[in-house]
């Protein structure tokens, strides 16, 4: 399963807490893309969804 490095302050949002995208409970954490998801549901949504190199 990838880490996901959300060390730095983009990825905190101070204004509140939003649903998270994928098991839609508060979150203030924020994607890449801004979006509202906690850290483990991103990595486990990555590795769930990651490209395997037997996939064709």
């Amino acid at each position: 399963m990838p880490l996901l490095d959300w060390r730095s302050p983009e990825h905190f949002d101070h204004s509140g807490d939003q649903p998270c995208v994928i098991c839609t409970k508060p979150t203030p954490l924020r994607s890449e893309r801004g979006k509202p998801v906690h850290k483990v549901c991103a990595e486990e949504w990555i590795d769930t969804h990651a490209r395997r190199d037997d996939d064709q």
